[in-house]
């Protein structure tokens, strides 16, 4: 029982730290986007595209961090 505790554990932290990094993550790059677009609006196109790359890869540390904690848990 104390060992299904511990990955009860593991992967809810797991969670939690990969969930939080990308969503701070997220919320500079909106605020810098958003502060480039104030400053510069002929290069919209531009940043929107690098903006959106940037998310995608923020996400993707928090895809992984669920992946890591569902192997956690079932394995």
């Amino acid at each position: 029982m104390e060992t299904e505790a511990i990955k009860n554990l593991a992967a809810a932290v797991t969670v939690s730290i990969g969930a939080i990094a990308p969503a701070i993550s997220i919320g500079i790059i909106g605020s810098k986007g958003m502060e480039a677009l104030g400053r510069n609006p002929e290069a919209a196109s531009k940043i929107q595209t690098g903006m959106i790359l940037a998310i995608a890869f923020a996400e993707a540390v928090a895809i992984y961090a669920l992946v890591t904690a569902l192997i956690i848990k079932f394995v």
